[in-house]
């Protein structure tokens, strides 16, 4: 079967990236020939634009201005690793990531879209409100031709509730899909609320088992053609024991975290955030995520504030903490930690149980359970049979 799938894939995200790779991988696996739409419009195509206002809430005079300027200095140190330092995540994309020709508007893929049987959509926030891409018609298949299988899988509104100015628009969209899934079994109140019904399914990286993401790694080593960061060697050779933090919005609470665990647990500290981390031995701007995975794969333990950092914590059974994260979008890791009964790891700060290794047979059993359910969903979503 000829499936194209959409998603955010290509916005210099570990997770985004990941994302989109496991579920075209997967789907490929079991016999379809799929692929990324590769969509760009203007508001996914602007990551050299340091004026960009990324969360609504701060599109207001004077607050925007004050937003502009805070990020400022951030995005000029960030623009030069992306622009001269040619960013791992396009030779990420180059190598990995199976793509359409590029649509560059929401127009493009209405006038002319690409040809499949089936249309996927998802996952992650792509139905986030208060980003751009959630409020555009592509995430939500319009534009797939009338007669083809148009399915959710593993979306994301990121928020417990939607601005009531944008409800009718969702509603509207949700009406068009033949099959809804959604990432948060939290959000399904929401989802019914607008209209629909819907099931929880994992994250497309679960899709693809730690022996799966372990082999990628190793058959790919030499193909990625980059150390960590685009380093000319590997910095983190030699480190022996490491606690990795990845934090999204430079947040001291995880610092404090992984200082207190680090130093508890005798481990060095390996950052590969996009902020400057103090305590960290070895620092490492933005890798790849080829190598985002390989060195969550072999830390000792993971602190972030990041779903996917840890969704692969789980998968490779490491031990982990995620900390709250203060734009209050935390539903997605909550459901996450709360699926798999560890919702101890969801936390504002450290404390000693956070020290005591996770017990992971209970929790590879519930993860092998709902991997299951979710390969069903999609295999009878795809012969569009009743789920």
């Amino acid at each position: 079967m000829e499936i194209r799938t959409i998603t955010c894939h290509d916005v210099y995200n570990h997770g985004a990236a990941l994302q989109a790779l496991a579920l075209v991988t997967y789907l490929n696996n079991i016999g379809h020939n799929a692929q990324i739409i590769h969509y760009k419009p203007d508001y996914l195509n602007s990551y050299y634009n340091v004026w960009k206002v990324t969360n609504s809430r701060y599109n207001k005079p004077l607050l925007r201005e004050f937003f502009l300027l805070a990020k400022l200095p951030h995005r000029l140190y960030e623009l030069y690793y992306k622009v001269i330092r040619f960013a791992p995540y396009n030779q990420f994309r180059k190598n990995f990531l199976p793509l359409t020709k590029e649509y560059n508007s929401h127009r493009e893929l209405l006038d002319n879209p690409p040809k499949a049987d089936a249309y996927i959509a998802g996952s992650d926030q792509i139905w986030n409100t208060q980003m751009r891409n959630g409020k555009d018609g592509a995430f939500y298949l319009d534009f797939a031709p009338q007669g083809s299988i148009k399915i959710a899988y593993a979306a994301s509104f990121a928020v417990e509730q939607i601005q009531e100015q944008y409800q009718g628009f969702v509603s509207e969209k949700l009406k068009g899909l033949n099959y809804i899934s959604l990432r948060e079994k939290s959000s399904l109140p929401l989802l019914a609320s607008l209209g629909r019904e819907g099931v929880g399914v994992c994250d497309p990286v679960f899709l693809l088992s730690r022996e799966e993401w372990e082999q990628w790694l190793a058959q790919n080593a030499k193909k990625e053609g980059f150390n960590p960061s685009g380093y000319k060697r590997d910095k983190t050779e030699g480190i022996g024991k490491y606690l990795l933090i990845y934090d999204t919005e430079g947040s001291k609470k995880v610092e404090d975290t992984a200082v207190s665990i680090a130093r508890k647990l005798n481990l060095k500290i390996v950052s590969v955030s996009s902020y400057r981390h103090r305590c960290a031995d070895i620092r490492l701007w933005r890798p790849s995520p080829y190598d985002f995975v390989k060195l969550i794969a072999e830390a000792e333990y993971v602190v972030s504030n990041s779903f996917h950092a840890s969704a692969f914590a789980i998968i490779f059974n490491r031990n982990f903490c995620v900390v709250k994260r203060s734009e209050k979008i935390n539903s997605r890791m909550k459901s996450l930690t709360d699926d798999y009964k560890i919702g101890n790891r969801l936390v504002d700060g450290f404390f000693d149980e956070l020290l005591l290794p996770i017990d992971y047979t209970p929790i590879n059993e519930a993860m092998q359970k709902e991997i299951a359910f979710s390969k069903e969903f999609l295999n009878k979503a795809l012969s569009n049979s009743s789920l």
